[in-house]
């Protein structure tokens, strides 16, 4: 088992910057990838970024590109998500996942991750 918690969220104006941070425990080095989702109120929980464990390979939702930026601290088992230039849009609670499985085709899909965090909240205003 993986046990993730974040932490950092909070409530901005836009244009301000946040970053969250996931704190991993349990049996981390089984994890191939570790990502950011978000879920605004009556919307599906939607792909932010995601990060590979091995490679560091870094992957992005295009509404994000430029603007977030995903990091993991495998000494520590932390990944942290940059957030520069919030917008209102960008409102919603934002929980860490992880996932054993290789099949990175996958990695923006919920279902393709294991393991979640309680969420969240960052809220941002006009």
């Amino acid at each position: 088992q993986v046990q993730l918690a974040e932490s950092g969220g909070g409530l901005k104006q836009a244009g301000d910057s946040l970053r969250l941070s996931c704190a991993a425990s349990g049996r981390t080095f089984s994890t191939y990838v570790m990502g950011w989702f978000r879920q605004a109120p009556g919307k599906e929980r939607e792909f932010v970024a995601a990060v590979t464990t091995t490679t560091s390979i870094t992957y992005y939702q295009d509404s994000v590109k430029g603007r977030f930026t995903i990091s993991r601290d495998s000494a520590k088992n932390m990944v942290y998500l940059q957030m520069n230039s919030l917008k209102p849009e960008d409102t919603a609670v934002y929980y860490c996942a992880a996932t054993n499985s290789l099949n990175i085709l996958n990695i923006h899909l919920a279902s393709y991750y294991n393991y979640w965090g309680q969420g969240t909240q960052v809220t941002v205003s006009s």
